[in-house]
Formats: C-alpha cells, sequence, structure tokens
C-alpha cells in the first residue's frame, strides 16, 4: 500500500494531466457538464458490475474512471469561476464532520448502534445548511424506480416509519397485488398502471425489510430468464426446430431441460 504523501502525489498528477488535457485535447477540451453526464453514469454502472463480480482488477480501473469525472467537473467549474477541487474536497470534509457529531461534535460514539447513527443522519441531513430540507429530499427524481422506491422507503424508515414486524408487510403485498387484479378486470389503464405500480413497491418494501437488494434480485432474474431462453432458442435451432412455429408445451419441455441443468 502506499503512504500518505504518494497518495497525494498521485491525486495532483492527475489534476496535472487534466490541466493538460483541457489545454491541448480537442475532445476533452469540448467537454461539458451535460455532455458528461451520461458518460458518468455508464462508468457507474460500469464499477457496479466489477462490485458484484468481485473484480479487484475492475473495481481499481473503474474507480479511477469516475475518478477522472470528479475532478474533470471540478476543472470545468474553476473555469468558470464557480469552484474548484479544493472547494469540492472541503465541502465534503465539513459536511462529514457536521454529519458524525457522535465523533467529531465531542459526543459519544460508544453505545450508539447502527440504527440509532442511521436515524439522526437523516434527521441532521434536514438542518444542514445547504442539503435537503426534508428526508426524503435526498433521494435523486433520475433514480431508477426500483432504486428510488428502495430509498425512499429505507430512508422513510431511517427515522421510525417503518412496520413494527417485517412480517405484516405480507399483508400489504396481498392486499395491492388484490387491487392490481382488480383494476385489470375494471379495464382502466390509468388505474391498472396505478394498482401495479402500488403492487411493485410493496414488493421492493417487503424486499428490503428482509434484507434483499430488489434491483440486484430482479437483475438475477433477468440474467437466470436470458440464460434459460437461449438455452431453448439453442436447442431448438440444434433439433431443426422453428421456435415460431412451435407449441407452448413444446417450449417449456426445453426450458425444463435448461431449468434441470441449472441454467
Amino acid at each position: 500500500m502506499h503512504t500518505r504523501k504518494e497518495k497525494l502525489e498521485q491525486f495532483g498528477r492527475l489534476l496535472d494531466i487534466m490541466d493538460t488535457l483541457r489545454e491541448k485535447c480537442p475532445w476533452n477540451r469540448s467537454q461539458t457538464n451535460e455532455s458528461l453526464r451520461p458518460m458518468t453514469i455508464e462508468e457507474t454502472y460500469e464499477l457496479s458490475d466489477a462490485v458484484l463480480r468481485k473484480d479487484d482488477t475492475d473495481i481499481k480501473k473503474e474507480l479511477g474512471d469516475i475518478l477522472l469525472h470528479v475532478v474533470f467537473y471540478a476543472h470545468i467549474a474553476e473555469e468558470e469561476g464557480k469552484f474548484d477541487m479544493a472547494d469540492v474536497a472541503e465541502r465534503e470534509c465539513e459536511k462529514m464532520i457536521f454529519r458524525h457529531p457522535h465523533i467529531f461534535g465531542g459526543g459519544e460514539s460508544e453505545g450508539l448502534t447502527e440504527e440509532e447513527v442511521a436515524k439522526n443522519w437523516e434527521l441532521i441531513k434536514t438542518k444542514e445548511k445547504g442539503g435537503n430540507r426534508t428526508i426524503l429530499g435526498g433521494v435523486p427524481d433520475s433514480f431508477p424506480p426500483v432504486l428510488k422506491a428502495y430509498a425512499l422507503q429505507d430512508k422513510a424508515s431511517a427515522v421510525g416509519f417503518d412496520w413494527e414486524k417485517k412480517e405484516d408487510v405480507w399483508d400489504k403485498v396481498d392486499e395491492e397485488v388484490g387491487e392490481a387484479k382488480e383494476a385489470v378486470e375494471e379495464k382502466d389503464p390509468g388505474h391498472m398502471e396505478e394498482e401495479f405500480g402500488d403492487a411493485m413497491f410493496a414488493l421492493v418494501n417487503a424486499a428490503r425489510l428482509y434484507g434483499v437488494d430488489p434491483s440486484l434480485a430482479l437483475d438475477k432474474a433477468c440474467a437466470k430468464f436470458k440464460r434459460r431462453f437461449t438455452y431453448l432458442e439453442n436447442r431448438t435451432k440444434e433439433r431443426g426446430l422453428d421456435l415460431g412455429k412451435m407449441t407452448l408445451a413444446q417450449m417449456d419441455a426445453i426450458w425444463d431441460e435448461g431449468k434441470a441443468l441449472g441454467l
């Protein structure tokens, strides 16, 4: 591992490289916050994928890409006279100190549970200068829906707004699924959309209460479906069959083969 001095030297080197790129590279010089945004989102998903694969080499690489983006945004702001990388780091340092009074404020950290720290964290954020004014204000509207639902529920739970017993959530799931079925029978598109949304929101809540990441669970379900359907396609071709002309029973039989193989 590197020393603190070596870490600072490498970070300074990255800042120097960004200076050079913005001065001499036409592509880097043309970038704006708006053009960087989709690439930043892509890099974040690539880091997430590397973390799920537990690939330390790729995690290091993707962290570097995200760090470059942080430096890039700060450099653009510096050029516009708004703020620079030091302001970004200082703001984060002050925020962490403010949000951890039990560590930096002379408070007593011993004896506090993880749940108590989380609850204090959300309440402190609403009092933070320039921060979120409400508990749910920190959940971006641009979050993917499943992640947004989880984040909203998690933040509300952090201040005590949650089921007293997690088992009670299943009554809510059943209730919402029942209402979705009723909406389908009514054939009202707007009502169906609302009730399907409520049912999925309730199921995300159930996953959260049982310690399951709903986004990860759904992602794995998608991967499993893809593996099994790909098996169905490949075996169908090998047997000289036309997938479009097969009966559902024929497709199910091959699907079950893939399932039995552990796909």
